[in-house]
């Protein structure tokens, strides 16, 4: 049986250029080709690491090599695919620039095969080594993750049977709380929080009880009605827990062990001030403990008091459990029908649901089927085509593609609007908010979000800045999906949009 070869992305616009490159390389190499930024973007998303190299042109139509560069960089594509610059731009910040977006390599036109070759193959190896050492540290990190991962969970285990309750509630804490988080920062830029921050914060939160320990058990576990000065002493938990994880030697500085400490103490405070055990304002909780807290709330409710989902998430937005900060209010009614279904989720397969996930893309990404020659230069003839009427009609129309964000949009429509051609996270990008508003961008990805198969297609009206002028718009958008026969579900591809000036039909 033949070895796979390794897959080398060619990106230039010159079909000439890259069938050049492609002759260069193809004995040894699988080719893919691009030809612009927007095209090359696509096949990285859909191949990811299973690239062993791009070769990047830098003036290209839509979005040139040195954006396509930016985008690696910021979405970490970059920290896996090494990328080659191929280009007859001799200017000195040209190269300096490729270099300060961590090109591996810049080559001149016109070039020579064998200077191509070795350096690709010299690329290649460079980042296979890369590779290999940053495996070596990822498992190291792994195990760790997973012995800290198994103390957590005798700890929360142990938690639970003192305090007389299942352990899924701990558990549904630190999973709800990882929902909260992931969402709210696609709401606002206010609270600067990375991966590994928000990681943290969700394992600590299944913590939260454990100074529940320090409570007397014919209190905790009471069948009753606690009396008020019952209700006194159980309120110092909150307390005690903190008190408890900062006397552990040698551990009181471990992040783990101070995010954990403050979610003990602050998850109950709420954000008007009517919590405990300091009575804490607004954003003097700790964002942790807030979205801990609300965690906490949500799941006893539907946990504990089998309060139905829909009438939790109504209690908490109307108040009836306290105060929470509105962000994240507006976050949990965004993500609530969701919510249910990640618990689930989790509950079923742990930790291996990212895994599950991964190996799912593999299979797409390895189930290719054989394109034709003809059949590419009739898909290139339709995008053509395409192009050539909405140019003529004078339409704004847009794209849309998720993981990463990334909106598109006609050259007549970004001329309109006052925005570049291809935007990445669109919600947080000064132009494209000042065009729509950051409510109706939200929104926006919310409609994409709920569309479905059967319900492909939803529309909004919102004010939109249209030649610097505000105009009211109807926004209508489509999303494809794409059948898996294997699985028989169907699977987001793209969203299709338009955007049509109704101020003299209003």
């Amino acid at each position: 049986m033949e070895e796979n070869k390794q897959k080398i992305l060619i990106v230039d616009d010159s079909e000439m250029n890259r069938s050049i490159l492609a002759d260069m390389l193809g004995d040894e190499f699988e080719i893919i080709e691009a030809c612009d930024g927007i095209e090359a973007v696509g096949h990285i998303r859909r191949y990811g690491v299973e690239l062993s190299l791009v070769l990047l042109d830098i003036v290209m139509p839509r979005m040139d090599g040195l954006e396509v560069l930016a985008m690696m960089n910021s979405y970490k594509w970059i920290e896996n695919i090494p990328v080659i610059m191929i280009s007859s731009e001799r200017a000195s910040a040209y190269i300096a620039r490729a270099y300060e977006l961590q090109a591996t390599d810049y080559i001149q036109r016109p070039f020579d095969a064998a200077v191509v070759r070795r350096r690709v193959m010299n690329a290649i190896m460079l980042n296979n080594r890369q590779k290999k050492l940053a495996g070596l540290v990822e498992e190291q990190i792994f195990k760790k993750k997973q012995e800290q991962s198994l103390m957590l969970n005798i700890l929360s285990y142990v938690i639970a049977y003192r305090n007389g309750e299942s352990n899924t509630h701990l558990m549904h804490v630190s999973t709800i709380t990882n929902i909260l988080l992931q969402n709210l920062l696609k709401l606002t830029d206010k609270y600067k929080l990375s991966q590994n921050e928000i990681a943290l914060i969700s394992e600590a939160a299944a913590l939260h009880d454990i100074g529940k320990i320090a409570i007397d058990e014919k209190i905790l576990n009471k069948p009753g009605k606690l009396t008020p000065e019952e209700f006194e002493i159980v309120k110092t938990h909150s307390a005690y827990g903190a008190e408890i994880l900062g006397h552990i030697p040698a551990y009181d500085k471990e992040p783990l062990i101070r995010v954990a400490s403050d979610i003990c103490r602050w998850h109950h405070e709420r954000y008007d001030g009517g919590g405990y055990p300091d009575g804490l304002k607004g954003d003097d909780i700790p964002i942790g403990a807030q979205v801990a807290g609300l965690a906490d709330v949500y799941d006893s409710l539907t946990n504990k008091k089998s309060v139905s989902h829909e009438k939790a998430v109504d209690m908490i937005v109307k108040g009836e459990c306290g105060v929470f900060n509105p962000l994240l209010i507006k976050t949990l009614k965004w993500v609530a029908n969701k919510i249910q279904i990640d618990i689930h989720a989790n509950a079923s397969i742990g930790n291996t649901r990212k895994e599950v996930a991964r190996m799912t893309r593999d299979e797409i990404s390895h189930g290719e089927l054989t394109v034709s020659k003809r059949t590419m230069e009739l898909l290139e003839r339709e995008r053509e085509r395409y192009r050539f009427v909405v140019s003529m009609t004078g339409e704004i129309i847009f794209e849309v593609y998720r993981d990463p964000t990334i909106i598109t949009f006609c050259e007549e429509g970004a001329k309109k609007l006052g925005v570049e051609l291809s935007v990445k996270d669109p919600a947080s990008d000064v132009k494209i908010i000042s065009c729509f508003g950051k409510e109706n961008i939200v929104m926006l990805l919310e409609l994409i979000e709920s569309a479905t198969y059967d319900n492909p297609l939803v529309s909004f009206e919102c004010d939109i800045k249209i030649n610097g002028k505000s105009r009211r718009c109807r926004i209508t958008v489509m999303t494809q999906y794409l059948h898996d026969e294997t699985t028989d579900e169907y699977e987001y591809y793209s969203t299709v949009g338009r955007i049509e000036d109704i101020s003299e039909e209003k």
